[in-house]
């Protein structure tokens, strides 16, 4: 069967048919070709890219080039899946023209389907004019890593009543705004499955439980890549760290011994032509 360009359409019938949406942050060309060729359902080309790739503390510092950048390779290696580009910090707040010219950039700069923004109910006429003027927006509340500082650190959002009535305000005020999907970080499960459930667009989970409609995790997290903070809603697939340490360090150790490369790995010239290479030498020394 030939597979086809997932649209916000294919997204949003899987929703309505109870069908799980699958997500997976990519950064670059190869990371971005063996996720599309999984038949991810979505890639996000996550600022999240400042701590695992570009070793910062948190996602603050990335800039919209530094995203472009990055988001250029992976529209050039993933054909099928739906891509989403995410909007840097300050590159939306600070008036609503500079975020609709913003979001124009990664569509037409470097290849995204569409945008993610953070933020709830203050977000809703940014949303509203990025969508007016033909880009699709994913939302992004409860935990929203660029406003960390903001929160006091990396915690589960949601705890309270209270908290988790703001929470669903937030969700439908973005959903009236025009987002075609949400994402639900560090939330209780139990918030986030009424929350899907009050909305008509699909949710998409990152420790937020069985109950959104979809899920996502960092690729460097789930491959076991990044050796740094790891969050309780990560499950690490696979060690491809520890893989390509151990790689690493054959590599090394066959070079210093003189096994690498050895005749497997070498490119022979014929006698003939080594002959009459050799005897050119002695001319030019002579």
């Amino acid at each position: 069967m030939t597979r086809k360009k997932i649209t916000i359409l294919d997204l949003q019938r899987k929703k309505e048919n109870s069908i799980p949406i699958t997500m997976l942050t990519a950064y670059d060309y190869s990371s971005a070709i063996l996720v599309d060729e999984s038949e991810m359902d979505m890639i996000l080309v996550g600022d999240s890219l400042g701590m695992v790739v570009m070793g910062l503390e948190n996602t603050v510092p990335v800039t919209m080039d530094e995203m472009i950048h990055h988001c250029r390779m992976v529209s050039r290696g993933a054909k099928y899946t739906f891509l989403v580009g995410d909007m840097p910090f300050l590159s939306y707040e600070v008036s609503i023209a500079e975020a609709v010219r913003n979001a124009g950039r990664f569509l037409k700069e470097a290849g995204m389907d569409a945008v993610k923004l953070e933020g709830g109910t203050e977000m809703a006429e940014t949303v509203r004019a990025i969508v007016r003027a033909g880009m699709p927006v994913m939302g992004h509340i409860g935990l929203t890593p660029q406003s960390v500082s903001k929160l006091g650190g990396f915690k589960v959002q949601g705890k309270t009543a209270e908290s988790a009535q703001c929470l669903l305000q937030d969700a439908l005020a973005l959903e009236e705004a025009g987002c075609f999907s949400i994402v639900l970080e560090a939330v209780p499960d139990s918030v986030a499955q009424v929350i899907s459930q009050q909305l008509t667009i699909h949710t998409i989970g990152i420790g937020a439980g069985a109950g959104c409609d979809g899920q996502v995790l960092v690729y460097h997290d789930m491959l076991g890549l990044f050796n740094g903070y790891s969050p309780k809603f990560v499950k690490q697939y696979v060690n491809l760290r520890e893989q390509i340490s151990e790689a690493l360090v054959q590599y090394r150790k066959e070079v210093q011994a003189g096994e690498f490369p050895d005749k497997t790995h070498t490119y022979k010239m014929s006698k003939r032509e080594l002959d009459g290479f050799l005897e050119n030498v002695k001319k030019h020394q002579a």
